[in-house]
């Protein structure tokens, strides 16, 4: 039975195309050529041959076409003979493509013998490879250039390539003339382009950095995770053997001075591979382009390093200037930030950032939790997320929030150059190997694998966009966060070790314990404070009074010289005892590092309480505390003042009150269990929670939260005047000695002796009825002129100081404290 003809030739079409679909590692046979590609060298050479004879034949009008062929044909002189050769050996390559599409048995064959090739040129290194590779191609040009040089002296090749320089620099004057007139037009603009793409980017060779993993201190878990990516960097066989990736790409992000670009560093160090710095604002242009070409060339010159030297350490340092807003670290948005959302009790924040320099009496009282939730956005967070509809916190009118908006890289297309860049090294590379192989019908050998690592640092990785944090760019992603206290207690004693002291064990846990949420960077700064006052005191070796003024000197800051009237002083100082005193007794979590009345900018004076321990989460009775603490300030004024109050508790009043309501609506510590965030969408501000309700404490939520307020404020008043004598002591201290610390109030506390103060003699019947009698003269003081002697005991002493008796706080409001202002920032 026979099939009609069409039908065959569509089945037999449908069969070529399906081998067509084939990959080069299911092929039987070699792909067929169109007839195209099988034949356009032979026409090629063959034009080209009658070109030359036409040429012969323009020479000598005599000579025909018979003879000048046979000339070109010629075994001794002629150059139609060699393009005979190229066509014979082009015939002979067609009919080797011709067999192997037909054999499998040669195409098995041939690709033995090329597949061994390719693994015997592999024993040579890839930049030898590179090396040689690049010689025989400028040998091959040598040789067409002969060739074409013969053809126009009417000479041997080699002779007509010893007398082109001759000819060039006789015509020299000429070319010259015209290259300066083409050139003059766009030097300038090259010149500029060239300027402006230079710079930003510096090159360490191998030895030439010598940081190492031992010098990064607090960040041990960071460090495991990092060790393991410098071991597939060095040995990537371990990991590709197994049908894996050496991962190319590292995010390491979290606040400054936590020790990124020292991490980076290290890595560089302990590889001995080459370390390229990248200055991120060095993308940032004047002209569009000028940053795709700096980013074509930074990795142009990484692919170079990493050929010449295994391997090469690219950092990126202040990333998020490259990239625009994007999603959250973990792959889904988040609208707060990174980690727990905004409320929650896992969601840890920096306690010592909450005041801001609109604040008023600072953070210092409250958990992680309240703070993150009374700014909104916090900026000790992360950067927040691009809101059309932002969002405002209770008083975000008082705490101002960070700044938003991200950064677009410094010109269009830069970012996506980098993109490219990142996930587009697999691609052939070189002139040759990618169009003239392809040209000769042979497949592009692929690149030599590029062992580039890729290491970005930011403080805001939510200013990323997401194609950069996606695996394949951005592997793994680290966050390098504060040391916890055996961290910073390493880092204090590593930074101990290069100077000379008298520092104990126990006194540099106790500094760990002092300083929650320090970076490296502070912890370098305060040992070398602590130098500088040592130095100051004509000592070369640090004793723990220095370490403890320097701290308070970084804490309080210089001195500003401003006094206070005599009944403004007494009121700050009661006010500012009222916190310390109430914080002592019911902050269990925490204690006292420093409280002061000396004028500062906008505060009147502050307490700074810190955590004792590290604490993931906050429970009903810490918020009371925090809540007590805050109402103090207006209950002790009253209960000092006879019932009047200063305009300096405002705020104090604005943050309790913030508590308060979300303890009643979010939190289920109050009279109901429901959320109120479950009648709220996404990403959704609730009129009630984000300050633009003005009549919230008329609804029953507000009278709910204003009860408990009155209830806590009751138990404060109590507590005060259960030890009224203590805070008329500590306000007396404060008068004193401008500035205490939490080890002073502890002694005042406990009548005994402190480190400044001595507290014994606040025990004394007499001295507390002197205080009673300063403390009703004080309020009757009106007028500037009186001045108002303070109380001296009978038996005070006053040990060697280690705190600075005149320092004040700087004009910004130190972050994590309590302070008092002049006016209420309604």
């Amino acid at each position: 039975m026979s099939w009609p003809a069409k039908t065959t030739d569509k089945r037999s079409r449908r069969r070529r195309r399906k081998v067509d679909t084939l990959r080069d590692s299911e092929r039987v046979t070699r792909r067929p050529l169109v007839f195209w590609d099988r034949s356009k060298f032979i026409i090629l050479i063959t034009l080209v041959w009658f070109l030359v004879v036409w040429y012969q034949m323009s020479n000598d009008p005599v000579l025909g076409f018979n003879d000048a062929a046979r000339q070109q044909l010629q075994v001794t002189s002629g150059f139609g003979r060699w393009l005979v050769l190229l066509l014979g050996l082009e015939v002979i390559r067609q009919l080797y493509f011709l067999l192997t599409e037909r054999s499998r048995h040669a195409y098995r064959a041939s690709s033995a013998f090329f597949s061994g090739t390719d693994r015997l040129s592999h024993h040579v290194s890839d930049y030898n490879r590179f090396r040689l590779a690049r010689v025989i191609k400028w040998l091959i040009v040598l040789g067409v250039l002969s060739l074409i040089l013969g053809l126009a002296y009417h000479t041997t090749p080699v002779e007509g390539l010893f007398q082109f320089p001759a000819t060039v620099i006789h015509a020299l004057p000429t070319i010259l003339y015209v290259m300066a007139i083409v050139l003059l037009g766009v030097a300038q603009f090259v010149a500029i382009f060239w300027f402006m793409s230079r710079g930003g980017v510096d090159v360490y060779n191998p030895g030439d950095v010598t940081t190492r993993f031992a010098d990064v201190w607090g960040q041990d878990h960071v460090l495991e995770r990092v060790q393991e990516n410098m071991m597939f960097l060095e040995d990537p066989e371990s990991i590709e053997e197994h049908g894996g990736y050496v991962p190319s790409g590292m995010l390491l992000w979290g606040p400054p001075g936590t020790g990124k670009t020292l991490m980076a560093e290290a890595m560089a160090g302990e590889t001995g591979k080459p370390y390229v710095f990248v200055d991120p604002g060095a993308f940032i242009n004047m002209f569009f382009g000028v940053g795709i070409l700096k980013v074509k060339s930074l990795f142009r010159r990484l692919r170079k390093l990493a050929v010449r030297y295994g391997g090469v350490i690219v950092f990126f340092d202040e990333a998020d200037s490259l990239g625009s807003r994007g999603g959250s670290v973990g792959g889904q948005p988040q609208p707060q930030g990174y980690g727990p959302a905004r409320g929650s009790a896992a969601n840890r924040s920096r306690p010592d950032q909450g005041a801001q320099s609109g604040s008023c009496h600072g953070l210092s009282y409250m958990s992680p939790v309240s703070q993150a939730l009374l700014v909104g956005d916090s900026p000790f967070a992360a950067a927040p997320q691009a809101d059309p509809a932002p969002r405002r916190s209770i008083f975000r009118q008082i705490l101002p929030t960070g700044m938003g908006g991200g950064m677009m890289g410094g010109g269009m297309g830069t970012l996506q150059a980098l993109l490219t860049e990142m996930s587009g090294l697999k691609k052939p590379r070189g002139f040759v190997n990618r169009v003239v192989r392809r040209t000769l019908g042979m497949k592009p050998k692929p690149p030599p694998k590029y062992r580039i690592l890729i290491v970005m640092a930011t403080n805001m990785p939510s200013a990323l966009d997401p194609a950069l944090l996606r695996p394949g760019r951005i592997d793994r992603i680290y966050h390098v966060g504060y040391p916890s206290k055996d961290g910073r207690k390493r880092t204090y004693e590593g930074y101990f070790a290069k100077v000379a002291h008298e520092v104990t064990d126990e006194q540099l846990d106790l500094l760990a314990t002092m300083t929650p949420y320090a970076t490296g960077a502070t912890m370098k700064d305060m040992v070398n404070e602590s130098l500088i006052v040592a130095l100051r005191d004509g000592r070369t070796v640090i004793t723990w009074q220095d370490v403890l003024r320097a701290k308070l000197a970084k804490s309080v800051g210089p001195a500003e010289g401003v006094d206070y009237i005599d009944r403004e002083r007494h009121a700050v100082a009661l006010h500012e005892a009222c916190h310390a005193v109430t914080s002592y007794l019911v902050q269990k979590r925490k204690q006292i590092e420093t409280a002061t009345i000396q004028k500062g900018g906008e505060t009147l004076g502050f307490v700074k309480p810190i955590p004792v321990e590290e604490q993931f989460t906050s429970w009903r009775s810490e918020f009371d505390a925090e809540i007590m603490v805050f109402v103090a300030s207006l209950v002790g004024e009253k209960m000092f003042f006879e019932g009047d109050s200063s305009s300096g508790v405002g705020s104090d009043l604005q943050q309790a009150t913030a508590i308060s309501l979300h303890m009643e609506s979010r939190w289920g510590m109050g009279g109901q269990i429901g959320s109120i965030a479950a009648t709220m969408a996404p990403q959704e501000a609730h009129p009630i929670l984000d300050g633009t309700d003005r009549n919230v404490l008329e609804t029953a939520l507000g009278k709910r939260a204003e009860a408990r307020l009155e209830t806590l404020a009751e138990r404060t008043r109590a507590l005060l005047a259960e030890n009224r004598t203590s805070v008329l002591a500590v306000g007396h201290a404060l008068e004193t000695y401008r500035t205490i610390s939490g080890q002073d109030i502890a002694a005042i506390m406990n009548r005994e002796q402190g480190p400044v103060v001595d507290g014994r003699p606040y025990g004394q019947p007499d001295f507390i009825a002197e205080l009673e009698t300063y403390h009703l003269s004080a309020m009757a003081v009106q007028s500037r002129g009186r001045s108002l002697p303070l109380p001296v005991p009978s038996r005070h002493v006053t040990p060697e100081l280690s705190v600075i008796p005149n320092t004040t706080i700087p004009n910004a409001t130190i972050p994590g404290t309590t302070e008092m202002r002049p006016e209420s920032a309604d």
